[in-house]
């Protein structure tokens, strides 16, 4: 049991011994989601340790911090996660997790960055670029860009809302506003919660109303409030305002004229109007007068027709029709004298 002891003890001070002087001969990076758009290599993780001042290669195995490397690499906005072993034979082993983003955010101030699940951020560049849900707001630590995840998750879930949904912006913790690939209208979610219902609300509406009523119809389409949908119309019809103007009028109103309800009374004229009246309808009886005798003057200038009269000799009434002949000249002729009576006798 001694000798068993022993030769326990004195492998251990041997192994101990020989990490203290083995050196780190060969560092190994391996990327663990390849499969995905690629934008960390192993160069890149490389450099990234230069960068803090970590040396793996020809130091001692013992002077090597794991955790310590694994902390500075899982900082990197690029890298999810990072896990570092120490190896036999001299060899460190970094195993990276490349960030998956699952949002790309452009932010009310003019910053535009990708967040995986977690919510950690990685700025966007121009050397990468990945096919991801967008969204728009101004988003705080009160009310990070992951609020929205569950909704996003759930229109990714589901394949007709994922080809429908374009982008999601927020105006406001109450007003989230969806974009859809179809071009013409926005979608009000309200809040984040209760997604679910109202997002089967909007598919029910695009099922059964907007192939009816025309895709263009609708400009606003509001799905926030409970157990119904709110459509805004695009063309909005204004009533026209009539505006008063009397000069359009044929005739001016009378400032005396009341409407009482649907009945109109109407005060009765001054009698100064009727009195003015009066004169101008003496003045037009004299010439009504001495139009007169000019009537009688033409009344001679009639010639009887004593002929058409006198071709009738079968009838029995013509006595009668030469008494009346006989009475016309007889007529003229005192209209003849009526009129020279009347003419003004003139000084000789």
């Amino acid at each position: 049991m001694l000798l068993l002891a022993g030769l326990l003890v004195a492998g251990i001070l041997w192994a101990q011994a020989r990490e203290e002087r083995m050196l780190c001969q060969r560092l190994t990076i391996e990327i663990e989601n390849r499969d995905s758009t690629q934008f960390v290599t192993e160069r890149g993780v490389q450099t990234a340790l230069a960068d803090n001042g970590i040396k793996v290669l020809g130091r001692p195995m013992r002077q090597i911090d794991a955790s310590h490397i694994e902390r500075v690499l899982g900082q990197s906005d690029y890298l999810e996660n990072v896990e570092c072993i120490k190896a036999k034979d001299g060899e460190i082993i970094i195993r990276a997790t490349q960030l998956v983003p699952v949002l790309r955010v452009f932010d009310a101030d003019g910053v535009s960055y990708y967040v995986n699940a977690a919510g950690k951020r990685m700025n966007a560049t121009a050397t990468f670029h990945a096919d991801v849900p967008v969204v728009q707001g101004h988003f705080t630590d009160a009310y990070p860009a992951t609020r929205l995840l569950p909704l996003v998750q759930h229109v990714e879930s589901d394949t007709l809302l994922r080809s429908l949904v374009a982008m999601y912006t927020m105006r406001d913790s109450n007003n989230i506003f969806i974009t859809p690939t179809i071009v013409g209208h926005v979608v009000n979610l309200g809040s984040v919660s209760g997604f679910e219902s109202k997002l089967e609300k909007l598919k029910l509406f695009y099922r059964e109303v907007m192939p009816a009523k025309g895709w263009e119809t609708y400009d606003t389409i509001s799905v926030k409030w409970n157990h119904q949908v709110v459509a805004t119309k695009r063309k909005k019809t204004v009533r026209e305002v009539m505006v008063y103007d009397p000069e359009e009028d044929e005739v001016a109103p009378d400032m005396e004229t009341m409407a009482v309800g649907d009945t109109t009374i109407q005060r009765q004229a001054t009698p100064k109007k009727q009195e003015a009246s009066e004169p101008q309808a003496k003045k037009k009886e004299p010439q009504a007068k001495k139009e007169e005798p000019q009537a009688k003057k033409e009344e001679p200038k009639k010639k009887p027709e004593p002929q058409a009269k006198k071709q009738e000799p079968k009838k029995k009434t013509e006595p009668q029709a030469k008494k009346k002949e006989t009475t016309k000249p007889q007529a003229a002729a005192k209209a003849k004298t009526g009129a020279q009576a009347n003419k003004p006798k003139t000084k000789k």
